[in-house]
């Protein structure tokens, strides 16, 4: 199993707790890193100022060793243990006790100390610790006219001492530093999902979103609080599409109860001993009626429920002059379908488009906006009207489709509730009418992002209309349930 597989199949507290050890370790090895070298270059700085002062010191005597003033050497008198002057070819002129041997400088060394301060290193110059290192430095000085190198040294021991105790420390110490950082990072993420953990059994307790139950908000204010609002809001929303769909359900059931039962009355009727050809054709008329109104209410549910699930609309970018010529040879072509067979002429349909409409492009599905518009202009037929005229409309950003009739138009009562599912007015219901059309049109107009609306038109008449943008809704859209 690769790394982070394996990774990404711990709990959440414990990647936490994986993360900020990784990110402590890391922090305390460079930091370790940064001390030592730190810690190193501050001791050897210290050394190097002593070096210079002891170089001044001992070029200040330099002169005695040069004159022959003193029989004994300065540089013992002094105490000195590190410490040679030399002439330029090498020759040793005055050294401390250990060092009258061999010259602490090699000839490249005196070269460059020839012209100038010089650091250098030595190693075992203490014939007792092999692994000591000292650290000369070679100055030169003029003493009666004569050149002179003066060189002092001190042993890095003590550096080296003080970092290796460090380092000890810091391997002794490191790992149980990032022992309790990684315990009090398990702890602060285990205290951070506490409320989450709560959420979760509270959201095991809720059975059903009808029980009214709901998560507690955490008072923080933070991210936690925010998921909890969301998931109250989406349980609210729930609650609201379950009743929803009780009382669709509920107003199917009832709907289809009346003319299932009113086919059942008239083949009762039918298979009567003794009814004529005609009582026989009048029952097979009504039922075949009845059966027609059933048709109907089945395929408006089933669009109300295909639209309730969410297919993808075929959005397409369609002129508003190009939508209302379908409607026209869609609804105008057909007649006046509904209409009892006594009227005297189907009402007339009038296409008229509001000035700048015709270059109006709204993005929808043809097929269904076709279907809305259709429906519109059969409802207000339907609706005992002699005259129907489609208006589109131009405002804000958004294309409005208008479907004006000179009907009777609305109950004021009705109004507020014309969109809903399976709402009629008194004489629809006589008309025998579902109570789906008006849903329909809602329904696949906040499908397209729009709205639905409907009001009486002060001269007479209903004026129902859906608005639509006039940009294409991202790809993949859903539409909302009604």
């Amino acid at each position: 199993m690769r790394p982070a597989a394996f990774f990404a199949r711990l709990p959440i507290r414990l990647r936490v707790a994986a993360t900020f050890a990784l990110v402590m370790a890391t922090l305390l090895a460079l930091a370790g890193a940064g001390l030592y070298v730190a810690l190193g270059a501050t001791l050897r700085s210290g050394i190097d100022d002593a070096l210079r002062t002891r170089a001044a010191d001992v070029a200040a005597i330099a002169s005695e060793v040069t004159d022959g003033r003193s029989d004994t050497s300065p540089l013992t008198e002094r105490g000195e243990s590190v410490a040679q002057i030399l002439t330029p070819a090498g020759r040793i002129v005055d050294a401390s006790p250990t060092m009258r041997s061999t010259p602490l400088l090699t000839r490249s060394q005196l070269g460059a100390a020839a012209r100038g301060d010089t650091y250098a290193r030595r190693p075992a110059i203490r014939p007792v610790d092999d692994d000591d290192v000292t650290r000369l430095l070679a100055r030169p000085v003029t003493s009666d006219g004569q050149r002179l190198i003066v060189v002092v040294g001190a042993s890095l021991e003590p550096v080296e001492t003080a970092q290796h105790r460090l380092a000890k420390l810091l391997l002794v110490g490191g790992p149980v530093l990032l022992l309790l950082a990684s315990v009090a990072g398990y702890g602060a993420a285990t205290g951070a999902l506490r409320p989450m953990e709560r959420m979760r059994r509270d959201a095991a307790t809720i059975r059903t979103v009808r029980s009214g139950l709901r998560l507690e908000v955490p008072p923080a204010g933070d991210e936690v609080a925010r998921l909890a609002a969301t998931l109250n809001d989406m349980l609210a929303r729930l609650d609201e599409a379950s009743r929803r769909e009780r009382a669709f359900v509920d107003d199917a059931s009832h709907e289809m109860r009346t003319p299932l039962a009113l086919v059942k009355g008239e083949l009762e009727l039918a298979m009567r001993t003794g009814a004529t050809v005609d009582e026989l054709r009048a029952a097979i008329a009504s039922a075949a009626e009845e059966n027609d109104r059933l048709v109907r209410l089945a395929e408006d549910l089933l669009v109300l429920a295909r639209t309730d699930d969410g297919p993808v609309l075929a959005t397409t970018p369609i002129h508003v002059a190009e939508l209302v010529d379908l409607v026209r040879e869609t609804v105008v072509a057909a007649g006046r379908p509904g209409t009892p067979a006594e009227a005297d002429e189907p009402p007339r349909v009038e296409v008229r488009l509001a000035d700048g409409a015709e270059d109006v492009v709204v993005h929808g599905d043809e097929r269904r906006l076709v279907r809305v518009v259709g429906n519109l202009v059969r409802n207000a037929a339907d609706a005992g009207a002699t005259r129907v005229t489609v208006d589109a409309r131009v405002a804000d950003g958004t294309a409005e489709l208008h479907v004006l009739d000179d009907g009777s138009g609305f109950a004021e009562p009705f109004l507020p509730r014309a969109f809903e599912r399976f709402a009629r007015a008194d004489d629809a219901r006589a008309r025998g009418g579902t109570g789906l059309g008006l849903a329909i049109v809602r329904s696949v107009a906040e499908a397209h992002g729009g709205t639905a609306g409907a009001a009486n038109r002060p001269a007479g008449g209903a004026d129902v209309w859906i608005r639509l943008p006039d940009r294409p809704l991202s790809s993949g859209t859903h539409p909302p349930r009604s």
